[in-house]
């Protein structure tokens, strides 16, 4: 079993603006430590996570893949989430690239067809549509938990964009939650990108059904 990224350089008042990791960042980490001999196999060159946080699943791929065999850039809205992210890569000896913008809006012309893994564990608690709005116009902590109506608003703008980013060997892990209409998800990405889904794992947290969806190309 891998160990959980080293946090103890994040203190209080990091915890008070950045996510903190929780049950679903604990899924998705189970979620590529169960498939770690694929994505060895496949060794990944780019990886790019939307909404990096604390740093903490980009930091546990590159323990998964090795520091230095793939380039891990690492985006989110949050300025304050940006510099943990990469403090987070220092502390954890992965070299970590964080850029602080909107999903991925400055990197899709560059990167076009050429990301190997994309990790996104959006905000996917339903709300409404001002309250999402307002979270993701601050670009403050409440902008990783707030996806507006369905819980779907900030993943929908992302999932346009992902059969543009994958390479052709690519994988996309996205956490989701039942209210969220994961069969509507994978139907949309199959029909929209030609990509394949299957639920890499999937757990109980309380009162949510967390999953992880394995996006690849057919």
């Amino acid at each position: 079993m891998l160990p959980t990224p080293d946090l103890s350089h994040l203190d209080d008042d990091d915890k008070l603006h950045v996510y903190d990791p929780a049950e679903d960042t604990f899924l998705l980490l189970d979620g590529l430590e169960k498939d770690t001999d694929q994505l060895r196999t496949q060794k990944p060159l780019i990886c790019l996570e939307i909404g990096s946080g604390s740093g903490c699943v980009s930091a546990f791929l590159g323990s998964i893949l090795g520091p230095t065999n793939a380039l891990y850039l690492c985006t989110d809205i949050n300025q304050r989430a940006s510099v943990c992210t990469f403090a987070t890569g220092k502390q954890n000896k992965v070299p970590l690239s964080p850029i602080t913008c909107d999903l991925s809006k400055p990197l899709s012309m560059r990167l076009r067809r050429s990301v190997d893994i994309i990790l996104f564990n959006p905000p996917y608690v339903p709300t409404d549509h001002e309250e999402s709005v307002h979270a993701q116009g601050s670009a403050g902590i409440a902008g990783s938990w707030a996806g507006g109506l369905d819980g779907m608003e900030v993943t929908n703008r992302f999932l346009d964009n992902v059969g543009d980013l994958l390479s052709d060997c690519g994988k996309f892990y996205l956490v989701a939650q039942a209210q969220n209409n994961i069969p509507e998800i994978c139907e949309r990405m199959q029909i929209k990108f030609n990509l394949n889904s299957r639920i890499a794992l999937q757990r109980r947290a309380g009162r949510e059904h967390l999953f992880i969806i394995c996006f690849s190309r057919s």
